[in-house]
């Protein structure tokens, strides 16, 4: 039997899987209706700084038309995990106000002065009178999550510096590194991906363009593993590391069509 004939969810990353910056990838709309005729499918990101309703928007505009239970990012996976794990807890959270949104939308208590624990998102309107609310709490011994761990973020003509570079910076000044990381390739977003849709893990599959983030994932939370090499990895990067592997490689999505 086909390892992809028990899929009932198929994750898709977004740039580098389905478009490059504002361009659809070839054949990616006929390799969407295609896999909707076969499964579920879900667009997920790492990025929280943005909400699940700017990446509707956004996938709407390059032709993509999606509902609302088609796209879960980071930010939610967090929020989910904060309701289940740390309820009615006062949160300080670093992020824009995209994400404050999300997490009022969750019915999570918002604090700045005294908060329980501490939630970093990818803040692109990170100020340093946050940074030095957040270092203060931290020094406090508050319970330090982060959404996501990526260090940049894609962006032309060059990467531009994510959350993974703020922990850094973080860990500079506290020494205190995050106990929690909820996004790719950690298991706390594929337990409430299971959750969230009542499969089990040989039921997902994850298609993506990085290694280390999107077939990680995969592989920690035993969902099949669809390595495209239309985005960040190239076949060399792959055949030169053993460390993560992927169950299929593709050129593209569109492979998937032919498969």
């Amino acid at each position: 039997m086909n390892k992809l004939d028990k899929i009932k969810l198929y994750c898709l990353d977004m740039d580098g899987t389905v478009y490059l910056e504002n361009t659809l990838l070839d054949q990616a709309l006929d390799t969407i209706a295609y896999l909707r005729k076969k499964a579920k499918i879900v667009f997920l990101t790492n990025n929280s700084s943005k909400s699940a309703t700017s990446y509707i928007e956004k996938l709407h505009h390059l032709g993509i038309d999606i509902t609302p239970d088609e796209i879960y990012t980071s930010g939610q996976a967090t929020c989910e995990y904060l309701t289940q794990h740390y309820a009615n807890k006062r949160v300080y959270l670093v992020g824009t106000k995209a994400l404050e949104e999300e997490f009022i939308s969750y019915n999570i208590c918002l604090d700045d002065v005294h908060p329980d624990l501490v939630v970093l998102g990818y803040d692109t309107t990170l100020t340093y009178q946050k940074l030095v609310k957040l270092t203060t709490f931290l020094n406090e011994g508050k319970t330090y999550i982060a959404t996501h761990p990526d260090i940049n973020c894609p962006a032309t003509p060059y990467y531009v510096p994510d959350i993974g570079s703020f922990i850094s910076l973080i860990e500079k000044s506290t020494h205190r590194i995050p106990e929690i990381i909820c996004g790719k390739p950690y298991t706390i977003m594929g337990e409430t991906l299971m959750q969230r849709f009542h499969l089990n893990s040989d039921e997902i599959a994850m298609i993506g363009d990085r290694l280390s983030t999107d077939i990680a994932f995969a592989n920690n939370n035993h969902f099949t593993s669809i390595l495209v090499l239309s985005g960040e990895t190239k076949i060399t990067d792959y055949q030169n590391q053993n460390q993560v592997q992927a169950d299929f490689v593709f050129d593209s999505i569109a492979d998937l069509l032919n498969y």
